[in-house]
């Protein structure tokens, strides 16, 4: 299942960021996490290990990553390593500077184990409408907490 979700958010991509590579506030607004942790001292750039548990339809997942892709303030790819259940797991985190702030971009690429049992069972509108809403939850939660950020430091 593939999910893509953008947002415009009144900040520039410079206070978006940390939001997107410190622990506790990734948790604050990507909302299923539990966990999120690096798993190792490195705390930029790519090859950077990471360990997160997520819970997504009552299914605990637990997912070994890696980012592949690190441009600061533009963009992270992480890449699940291995999991306890999705076969394939991307995520990447998209920011484009606007005149206004950033337009921020969420991309999810989930595949379930199983074959093709997976695709048939996995693979369906319903899923993909539940996906797609939580992704727009986390999108949405981002801006507000990265907006309110903002509204403090300016008052």
């Amino acid at each position: 299942m593939k999910v893509r979700k953008s947002i415009e958010i009144a900040a520039p991509p410079e206070k978006v960021w940390p939001f997107l590579i410190e622990p506790e506030k990734i948790k604050k607004w990507f909302t299923t996490l539990e966990k999120f942790e690096y798993s190792s001292d490195q705390r930029t750039g790519v090859h950077i290990p990471l360990y997160f548990e997520e819970t997504f339809t009552n299914r605990h997942l637990e997912i070994y990553a890696v980012v592949d892709e690190w441009v600061q303030y533009r963009k992270i790819a992480i890449r699940a390593m291995r999991s306890n259940y999705p076969r394939r797991y991307l995520i990447a985190w998209v920011m484009e500077p606007t005149d206004s702030g950033s337009w921020f971009t969420f991309f999810e690429d989930f595949e379930h184990p199983y074959g093709l049992w997976g695709k048939i069972l996995g693979v369906n509108l319903m899923g993909w409408v539940v996906l797609r809403a939580t992704v727009g939850k986390h999108v949405s939660q981002l801006k507000r907490l990265v907006e309110a950020e903002g509204s403090q430091e300016s008052g």
